[in-house]
Formats: structure tokens, sequence, C-alpha cells
């Protein structure tokens, strides 16, 4: 485990698009250090004294924008912003990359919210200073986990362990997102309990299994022992802590687990701004309602209510009296969790924090190879920003490879997962071109190919004017 001050001196300079660019060593550093923000905010208010934060927010923000400037301004830094894209050079035509390279030469550090899901991540491959992902459409919003796993190490005492029910929008919610992974990597069992039509993406439920070491279990085969659990469910993630058990007896361990109750809901409103049509009326029935009548029932007599806010319906007004409605409470504890990370990333932190116990042992992404072959695939996302038409000019389609039966690719920028129906080898380019042949991505020649050689294709017609042949299953 490194010290301190080493994982202090390695996040100088670094960017934040998504949880998964720091270790769990940098993610308890952050939180070490807003503890003691909030215990001495006078001790912070100059040490960012000649900076410049620019502040981009391409979408309606009222708490994330605010407590970032607020954040910025405590420190004793300065501010620079734009929050109409209308009002930009961006809606010239101009590439993000073009306007990365601008503002990185005005600013210090750049925050910023966009609806391009990747946005951040091409913002900070350009901008050469550190970059803050305060939101990028439905993929992630890394700033606003800080703040809840903040919220939850504070009122629990520990992340590892905790069963936390992610509630509502599952599918549009960049907060859920972030947050899953998050908590799969301290080791709390993970809950999901969608709206109807709302369900986590598939893409958001295979990186959970596919990377965090985890057992992934569907929700239609966990059954509901008394009617006044927590169920209906999804899915639930849980962390390993009984290996042996989980490889034997998946589906007993995850009714073991929701037979416990939750220790927090999360809360998230229905993401309107970024729902595709639905079939049908949404009934508000279909959408699940905090109330004190829930947090009466079984299984959520000590749970504790968040929410990123803002709320709409989903949020009963009858229990913010409630103790355990700690929404607004996680709302302003984004002051201080933003403050310790721009000190952090600007390298103004005046002090260094040993992590709280439970929150240091060291994580790191699994490592994926990178695909490296261009056989014409493209994210299937659309609101991926490898995906628009500005971008296109210069932002080439990038994936990581999930070796397997059949193999995937994972978006670069946004996460997308997508199963190429057939696969092919680089070998075959030195044979003769009679014998160059492709075959169904689910055949044993998935496992046959060496990863460096598997060549994918989006169809067997772009296999076949790519000058391949159907092969022998």
């Amino acid at each position: 485990m490194s010290s301190a001050e080493e994982v202090v001196r390695g996040l100088a300079g670094r960017s934040f698009a998504g949880v998964d660019d720091f270790s769990n060593q940098e993610l308890s550093c952050v939180l070490a250090l807003a503890a003691e923000v909030s215990k001495d905010r006078a001790a912070f208010s100059e040490v960012c004294r000649g900076k410049i934060m620019a502040s981009l927010f391409f979408e309606a923000s009222t708490r994330t924008r605010l407590s970032f400037e607020t954040a910025m301004l405590r420190l004793g830094g300065q501010l620079v912003s734009a929050i109409d894209v209308g009002a930009t050079s961006l809606a010239k035509g101009e590439t993000l990359a073009d306007m990365a390279r601008v503002v990185g030469g005005y600013a210090d550090l750049i925050v910023m919210r966009h609806p391009w899901e990747g946005a951040a991540r091409v913002v900070a491959d350009y901008a050469g200073i550190p970059v803050i992902n305060a939101g990028d459409g439905g993929h992630e919003h890394p700033t606003q986990t800080l703040c809840d796993l903040f919220t939850l190490q504070h009122e629990r005492g520990r992340l590892q362990g905790l069963r936390i029910a992610l509630w509502g929008d599952l599918k549009y919610g960049r907060t859920v997102h972030s947050l899953a992974f998050a908590l799969a990597r301290f080791g709390a069992t993970v809950v999901f309990r969608p709206g109807v039509g709302f369900a986590a993406p598939e893409h958001v439920l295979s990186k959970l299994a596919t990377d965090y070491g985890g057992e992934l279990v569907r929700g239609d085969v966990l059954l509901q022992a008394d009617g006044e659990g927590v169920l209906p469910v999804d899915a639930l993630y849980m962390t390993p802590r009984s290996p042996h058990q989980l490889a034997m007896l998946p589906h007993l361990s995850a009714q073991l687990e929701l037979d416990q109750g939750v220790d927090a809901l999360y809360v998230t409103r229905l993401q309107k701004e970024r729902m595709q049509a639905q079939k049908g009326d949404l009934r508000p029935e279909d959408y699940p309602v905090v109330d004190r009548k829930l947090l009466r029932r079984k299984g959520f007599e000590r749970s504790i209510v968040l929410h990123p806010l803002p709320r709409v319906d989903e949020l009963s007004l009858e229990i913010d009296s409630d103790p355990r409605s700690l929404y607004f409470k996680q709302a302003h504890q984004g002051v201080p969790v933003r403050m310790a990370l721009i000190s952090l990333l600007l390298g103004c932190s005046p002090r260094v924090t040993e992590p709280a116990e439970g929150l240091g042992d060291d994580w790191r992404p699994v490592s994926h190879p990178v695909y490296t072959h261009d056989t014409g695939i493209r994210c299937p996302n659309e609101r991926c920003v490898a995906n628009q038409p500005s971008e296109l000019r210069y932002l080439p389609q990038k994936f990581v490879l999930i070796v397997g039966t059949p193999p995937r690719v994972r978006c670069w920028y946004c996460d997308h997962e997508m199963e190429p129906p057939v696969i092919a080898t680089a070998e075959a380019y030195d044979e003769p071109t009679h014998r160059r042949k492709y075959h169904p991505a689910r055949s044993r020649w998935a496992a046959a190919i060496r990863p460096e050689n598997l060549l994918l294709s989006a169809s067997s017609e772009e296999a076949e004017a790519a000058g391949f042949r159907p092969g022998v299953v």
C-alpha cells in the first residue's frame, strides 16, 4: 500500500472523467481530505489563490455547478464560465478538442458537464490541464459518487458489507452508474430496484460482472418470502465475501442478502430529458415512490435515504422530517468533497490525511486489451461523443476487447458494449485470398484466435467485403 503522501503526489495534474480513473486509495484520499475540510474550512481558504477554474456547463445544473464554483471560491481561486452552448463556438461547429486546447490555455482546471457521453474523456485528452467530469449525458457523474461515498462512510462508518438499493431510473441515471461501480469496488452489495422500463443498461451490468470480481444475480430468480421486503428487484451484485458459497449457490446467497434488508436507499428521479420514446404511457404506479409507508416496512427499518437531487414525485415530502432522510445534508457535503478534489488535482493540498480504516485497500481497473484493428465496427450508442458529426473529423472509434465466447468490445468513451456476430484472424492476411475465412462469433474459433489477432465484423457482408469467405464452424 502506498503512503498517503505518495497518493497525494500522484493525484496532482490528473483528470477525473470516471470513477475508474482513480484507485481505491486515491478515492479514499479525496474522502479523507474532504473530512478535514469539513472540520476546518478556514484552513483551506487560500490554498488555490492565483488558480483559475473554467466552469463549462452545457446541460442544466444547479447543485453541481454551484457547489463546484463555491468550492473554488472557498479555496481562494477564481472562475471563468460558460453555461450556454449556444453562446460558445461549439454552436459554430468547433470540435471539443479545439475548445479544450483553447480553454486549457486560459485556466488551470476545467469542470465540464455535457450531454454527449464520453465528452469529458475527450476534453481530458486534449486540454493539457486537469479535467473533472460533472456529468456526461447518461454515462457517469463521478464527483456525485464521491459525495455519495462520503455520506455513506460518515453515516454508516464503512462501505464494505453495506447493502445499498439503487432505486428508480437506473437506465438514464448517470449517478447510479458511477455509484454502482464504486460500491462494487469497496465491497458493498448493490440491489437494483428500477421503475418499470428503466432497468440498469446491459453494459453497466456487464461491466459489473466482468471487471469487479463479484457475482451478478438476475432478479427474476429472486423470490420475496413475505411480500414485504425489497423486491421486486432487477438484479443484485454481491462482493465475494464467501467466494466458495457464491460459486456454488449464488441465488441462495442473493436471497440471504435481501432477507437482511438494506442499509441505504439511493433514489433517483425519472430522467425525462434523456428519455427515448416509451411504448405506451408511463403509469405513476410503475415508478417506485419512497414514502413513510415504505420506510416502515420490513427491511427498511434502519435504511437511510439518499438522493442526488433534484427530486420530483419519487420522494415524498412527508419523509423530509425523518432523521434518516439525508439528501439535503448530502447536497451540502458536495462543497467540501469538491474542495478536496480540486485542491488535490491542482497540487495545492496543504495537508495529507491517512484514509479511514476500511477504505485503504487498493484496486486498479481490469486491464482489457485495446482493440487495434479498424474493421468498421462502430459504437452502438447514438449519444456517444464518437458518433457526433462535429467530432467524426478527428475522433476515431476506439474500443477495448472483452475476451470470451463470444468476444465483445466496449467503447473507450462511453462504455457501451456490442457483440459483433462475425470473427476472423488477422493472420489470414498472410494466406492466399481463397483461404481467408470468417466464422460465427459464438463458434469454437473465438477461443482459438489470439486476442491480438482477433478481427471483428458487424456482419458477414462486411467480412466478405474485406476479402473473407464463410468458414467451417
